[in-house]
């Protein structure tokens, strides 16, 4: 007879006893990762506790030890849509306990079975456990040393885990499944762990780790073997409570009665309101955990998931009545109920309140517009089937689902989901056609006719600003600052949500804004709610930065604290570029003369662009002299000083000023003392030789006594040199020379060139002399005049031109027409000598007329005319047709 089921135990206990088995076994235990995994691009959430393990399994990291405990918050996408019904979640809690080359199967198993059955008092008849059916060792232990008979032990073919993403550690498992007793069955006779059924309930997963999977799908031994534990806590809590649903435990209960508790409805009573009571509940735990681990609401990867389930949540309180924002205060239950253990929910909860109250505003003024307008499509579309004689719309078109989304901000997904619910299909392809329509039209120049706007809308700026931007560039790469205006394409707004295209003035920034040749810096600003890329920063005027950039995450609004953080690495990569110019330009005037000024730059991460005055070209000893100088400047590493002074004084002193720019009193003086010092307001290195190599790439004339010079340096400029390098080296080998041969290789090979075009050249006009020979053979009389009209074997027009000028000097007095099928095409050439032209035969005639024939046009003079045709099958019928139009011609 089966042993009672032990008193309910809630939540909170049975995670408690989990945790304290394990630590009495010389586990440590360990926090849980957060959702967002770390340095795994594989994965876009966190789906299991065994992730964070990863790197110990596969000896890429050293574990805090080798056994651990953990309650690991999980996030699993795939069953989003399936939410609300009794068993499906978003949102769980993993316990694993694991062993990293420790103790493997043995250990594994009986600790599982202990636990279970000694620690929460679970009778044993009411779990079965299952093996692979190749691990025989696992049947082993589960049969002689745990004592299970072998017909309660399955043996299921998927008892294989892993690995999570393309590659990984995995192996076989074995699974523990709960009997839930025949009332919950299929009833079938063969029903067992693995049925398809509700009966049998998988509480606990051994996975052993014995191998890794190779990008090729191969699988090779780990050196050492491992051991990962999953057990979902919610299913083991509803074993506890003698639950029917993981929706009916604790875990969840708090939730779902106070959600029901604002709408005024019972749980348990409507299967409608208790499916929105579910998705409030799934969706508000997973939206809290998500916000809490840096996910913000936006348009892709996991912040679209995240945009997802809160849009779920909404819709789900609508259907309850419920119109007032809830959510935060659905997450604020979440946040009391688990801060306990994740510490995170408390120090963000200002943040998951204020991201939720905003995505529920936004979003529900996109449902009430969008719902009537789905309505009124699918009963228009009702009515059209209607009149076709059709019982119902079974699809609702491609573009009208778009213009849902565009026009309205329906998410498509949400559309599907509508339609579903009404039976309706979705013509899912003509939506991305049109959506790919509508941004192939946006790329087309929306972002330039953005830009164009902005900068001309300076007074705007000034007006947001109140002054002048505290610029902290040169000395730092971020800054703490406050938003103090928002503008977009029609002016200036209070708040810009992701997706959208946005300009930013802040109080302080360490943004370069472009100018003085040097382009703006990119990067990326955080807020409490949102997350900006920055791709440009400009200068309306000299003293105000407008930061331009997309709302990748979450929303921002003005007066809103941001992070506001340049791309260090671009920026270290301009910085040595504007240096560079600097050498580059006294280098030139040490070469060139003093008479020599810069008349243009530009400044980019990649390169570096130097407009200069010369009237003459430089010679490239000049331009080697040149290099020469600005890396002989790098390697002294002469530390680069800054200096602000009066503009005067900074003159007299021998600063540069660039002729044509606009200065202020005070200016700011960058010199490398003892080589140059220029007036300058961009960034620029600690010392010279932090710019490391510089290569000219390009020089060459731009205007009337002005020329460019185009270099790299650094990284792009080593990058180019090992190309060289490389390529210098494949062609040694090619030529069988040393690669300080090669110029001296090729030089001898294009004269060898040189002296076989010549003699082709020769043996072509030997071989075009006797073919002229042999084909004025076939010339005819007509009335008294020669014609000769024939096909000749030539590759080129240049080849027919030269055999047509001597058979007509041959012939002295005559008509020459000569066709070749040249590249696939028919052409032909026509000449007359000027005695018969002034007899009426003019080539022109003939080829116009012979054109036709093939297809073709052509003309020319009376002596000389060429045609081209389409048809080269009817070349012989053309030549045929000459002698007729030659008669045709004298007798006029």
């Amino acid at each position: 007879m089966s042993k009672q089921m032990p008193p309910p135990m809630s939540g909170e206990e049975v995670r408690r006893r989990f945790v304290a088995f394990f630590t009495a076994r010389d586990h440590r235990e360990v926090p849980s990762s957060s959702l967002v995994p770390h340095d795994d691009p594989t994965v876009l959430l966190t789906t299991a506790g065994m992730q964070q393990m990863t790197p110990y399994f596969l000896a890429l990291e050293q574990p805090p030890a080798p056994r651990m405990v953990s309650v690991q918050k999980c996030f699993r996408t795939v069953d989003i849509d399936e939410v609300g019904d009794e068993s499906h979640c978003t949102f769980f809690f993993m316990l694993g306990n694991f062993s990293v080359g420790d103790y493997f199967k043995q250990e594994s198993l009986e600790w599982s079975w202990e636990f279970l059955t000694g620690e929460l008092g679970i009778p044993a008849d009411r779990l079965y456990p299952t093996v692979h059916p190749d691990d025989a060792e696992a049947l082993r232990i589960w049969r002689d040393d745990i004592g299970i008979a072998e017909e309660r032990i399955g043996r299921l073919d998927d008892n294989w885990w892993g690995p999570v993403g393309p590659t990984g550690p995995n192996g076989p498992d074995s699974e523990i499944y709960f009997d839930r007793g025949p009332e919950h069955g299929c009833g079938e006779p063969d029903c067992a762990p693995g049925c398809d059924c509700e009966r049998y309930l998988e509480v606990w997963n051994n996975v052993f780790m014995e191998f890794v999977q190779l990008p090729d799908g191969s699988r090779t031994p780990l050196p050492r073997v491992h051991v990962d534990t999953g057990m979902g806590l919610e299913r083991l809590v509803m074993v506890m409570q003698g639950a029917d649903s993981v929706y009916d435990i604790d875990l969840y209960q708090a939730i779902i009665q106070h959600v029901a508790g604002l709408a005024d409805v019972t749980y348990g009573i409507d299967a409608e309101h208790d499916r929105a009571l579910r998705i409030i509940a799934d969706h508000a735990r997973g939206g809290a955990f998500l916000i809490a681990d840096g996910v913000l609401p936006g348009n892709e990867g996991r912040s679209y998931v995240l945009r997802r389930i809160l849009r779920r949540a909404v819709r789900a309180g609508r259907k309850l009545g419920l119109e007032e924002p809830f959510l935060a205060g659905v997450a604020g239950m979440v946040i009391d109920q688990f801060a306990v253990h994740y510490r995170e929910l408390s120090d963000r909860r200002m943040q998951i309140e204020k991201v939720l109250s905003h995505e529920e505003e936004s979003f529900g003024r996109t449902l009430h517009a969008g719902m009537a307008r789905f309505q009124s499509l699918v009963e228009d579309l009702a009515r059209e089937a209607g009149e076709r004689g059709e019982s119902v719309a079974q699809t609702l078109p491609g573009r009208e689902i778009f213009r849902l989304y565009d026009t309205y901000g329906f998410p498509f997904d949400l559309t599907v989901e509508l339609a579903r619910e009404q039976g309706l299909a979705v013509d899912q392809t003509g939506y991305e056609q049109a959506l790919a329509e509508q941004r192939a039209i946006s790329r087309g120049g929306a972002s330039d006719a953005f830009r164009d706007r902005a900068r001309s809308r300076a007074e705007l700026y000034v007006t947001i600003a109140g002054g002048a931007t505290q610029f902290l560039g040169y000395e730092e790469t971020a800054a703490e600052a406050r938003i103090l205006g928002l503008v977009m394409a029609d002016g200036a707004v209070d708040e810009a949500e992701a997706g959208q295209a946005v300009e930013v003035v802040l109080e302080r920034t360490a943004f370069y804004g472009e100018s003085g040749g040097q382009i703006g810096d990119t990067g990326t600003m955080r807020a409490d709610t949102g997350v900006i890329d920055i791709d440009d920063t400009f200068k309306p005027t000299p003293d105000v930065f407008v930061h331009r950039g997309i709302v990748a995450e979450g929303f921002v609004r003005t007066g809103e604290q941001v992070r506001a953080e340049v791309d260090a690495s671009r920026r270290g990569a301009i910085r040595r570029n504007h240096t560079a110019t600097h050498l580059l330009h006294r280098a030139l005037r040490d070469i060139l003369g003093e008479a020599t000024r810069q008349a243009g730059s530009l400044v980019a991460p990649d390169r570096l662009r130097f407009d200069f005055t010369s009237l003459d070209a430089v010679s490239g000893d000049q331009l080697r002299a040149v290099a020469a100088i600005v890396n002989h400047e790098i390697a002294r590493n002469t530390p680069v000083t800054t200096e602000s002074k009066a503009y005067q004084e900074a003159v007299a002193g021998g600063a540069t000023a660039l002729f044509g720019e606009k200065y202020g009193d005070t200016v700011r003086v960058v010199a490398i003392p003892g080589f140059s010092q220029e007036l300058c307001g961009g960034t620029h290195v600690h010392a010279t030789g932090d710019i490391g190599p510089f290569l000219i790439v390009a020089e060459g004339s731009v205007a009337a006594g002005v020329r460019r010079i185009e270099a790299v340096t650094g990284e792009a400029a080593i990058e180019r040199m090992l190309t060289q390098q490389r390529l210098l080296e494949e062609s040694g080998r090619t030529l069988r020379v040393t690669w300080s041969e090669v110029p001296e290789q090729i030089d001898a090979l294009q004269e060898r060139v040189r002296g076989l075009e010549r003699e082709s050249e020769r043996l072509r006009g030997q071989l075009a002399a006797a073919r002229a020979g042999d084909l004025l053979d076939s010339a005819v009389d007509v009335n008294g005049l020669r014609v000769l009209a024939a096909r000749a074997d030539v590759d080129g027009k240049d080849a027919l031109r030269q055999m047509g000028d001597r058979l007509r000097d041959r012939m002295g007095s005559g008509v020459v027409v000569l066709g070749a099928v040249i590249d696939g095409m028919p052409s032909l050439l026509a000449m007359v000598t000027p005695d018969l032209v002034a007899r009426g035969v003019k080539a022109g005639d003939i080829v116009r007329e012979t054109a036709a024939i093939v297809d073709g046009r052509g003309g020319g003079r009376a002596e000389l005319a060429e045609a081209g045709g389409k048809d080269a099958q009817q070349l012989d019928a053309a030549l045929a047709a000459v002698a007729g139009i030659v008669e045709r011609g004298a007798s006029r």
